[in-house]
């Protein structure tokens, strides 16, 4: 029996165009980016090449973009950088972020700062008179994520970004879910910081970037050579690289098709979910147009997952970078969602080789585990 992916937001698969732009630097000799020879000018040429790529992706300059191995250290990055060349004082995110914001910054009190969480409305969106608040302190960082991982609500960060540069913050968010789901343009947003990553668009694993405004004053998480403007030290991933530059390319290319599709499938499969009595979270918000969050009462998220891999369906109780931890999701327990039925959460996001005839299966399947779930928990009783 062969498997459905359902999990795109977790990671995606490796486009065969992406893959074939890395194969050369994956089997032929190449040299080291920072080195005078020829196989070194031709691996930094091809760093630059896909460094215009990335930036051409997101609306931004190539020399704003810092490659870093992964969009937890491009976050880590913002928070504890930016943080490092300001005078002690607040940071602030949302109730939502993924650990890599919420756990530097709170680290960050350890070093005399401040740290508090905003709040989210029902549906998962900022709390902006909340922010405007915190903001009466002086602070040094906000950092709000563009779409949520799970939820797939997309905040607005224009506003967000002219609140917080009127305060006299710097301001940085995760676009790791928004990019090639819906557009992304750094200037646009008016942010001072991005963050974007490879994996999420059939790139490969092990590459990311921090889009990073020029005027912005950082301090590097890693010390050593040199590279990437003195502010991300070590040995570039060439190969990695190349293929984000690739996937980058491609993703802007296929965004039309991608949200239409996939805005499709998202439209038919929560109609059908309508008719199994779920509820589907922050279904009134503005949101990616893959993903789908929802719950059934007395239920837990994990099992279902568990018996819908058994059938052949590979799908998500939340995030997969969350991997460590038992309890309800954090997203919804912000969003005022009741422990007993964020233990039930799901997460569905297709991708572009998703079909109708999928989501009618899968909706079957799912009806039929929730039918059976209930009977075993009724017995139980």
């Amino acid at each position: 029996m062969s498997s459905i992916y359902l999990d795109h937001n977790a990671t995606t698969a490796l486009d065969q165009r992406v893959l074939e732009s890395m194969l050369p630097w994956m089997q032929n000799q190449s040299g080291n980016p920072t080195s005078r020879h020829i196989f070194g000018r031709s691996a930094r040429d091809a760093v630059e090449h896909a460094r215009a790529q990335v930036a051409e992706a997101c609306g931004a300059y190539a020399s704003q973009v810092i490659f870093t191995a992964s969009g937890t250290e491009a976050n880590n990055f913002a928070v504890k950088g930016i943080a490092a060349n300001q005078v002690g004082s607040q940071v602030l995110y949302s109730a939502i972020e993924h650990p890599c914001i919420s756990r530097p910054a709170k680290a960050l009190q350890q070093v005399g700062w401040l740290s508090s969480e905003i709040g989210v409305d029902a549906n998962g969106v900022l709390n902006i008179a909340q922010l405007q608040q915190a903001l009466e302190t002086t602070t040094s960082v906000v950092s709000v994520m563009l779409a949520n991982n799970e939820t797939g609500v997309i905040q607005n960060m224009t506003e967000i970004a002219e609140i917080s540069r009127k305060a006299g913050a710097f301001i940085h968010t995760d676009a790791v879910q928004g990019l090639g789901k819906i557009p992304v343009h750094f200037t646009d947003l008016n942010v001072h910081a991005m963050t974007i990553s490879s994996h999420k668009i059939h790139g490969p694993q092990g590459a990311a970037a921090l889009i990073l405004d020029k005027r912005v004053d950082i301090q590097p998480l890693l010390h050593g050579g040199g590279q990437e403007r003195g502010l991300r030290s070590g040995t570039e991933n060439v190969a990695a690289i190349v293929g984000f530059g690739m996937a980058c390319e491609l993703a802007v290319a296929n965004l039309a098709d991608f949200n239409r599709h996939t805005q499709m499938l998202r439209d038919a499969f929560e109609h059908g979910l309508k008719l199994l009595n779920v509820t589907v979270f922050s279904g009134s918000a503005r949101r990616i147009p893959n993903t789908s969050f929802f719950a059934l009462e007395g239920i837990e998220g994990e099992t279902l997952v568990t018996a819908l891999d058994r059938k052949g369906f590979a799908v998500a109780s939340g995030s997969a970078c969350s991997s460590d931890s038992t309890e309800p999701s954090h997203v919804l327990l912000a969003m005022g969602i009741a422990p007993d039925l964020a233990r039930g959460a799901v997460r569905v996001s297709f991708g572009a080789h998703n079909t109708l005839l999928q989501v009618t299966d899968f909706l079957t399947t799912l009806k039929n585990e929730i039918l059976r779930l209930k009977q075993l928990t009724s017995i139980a009783a």
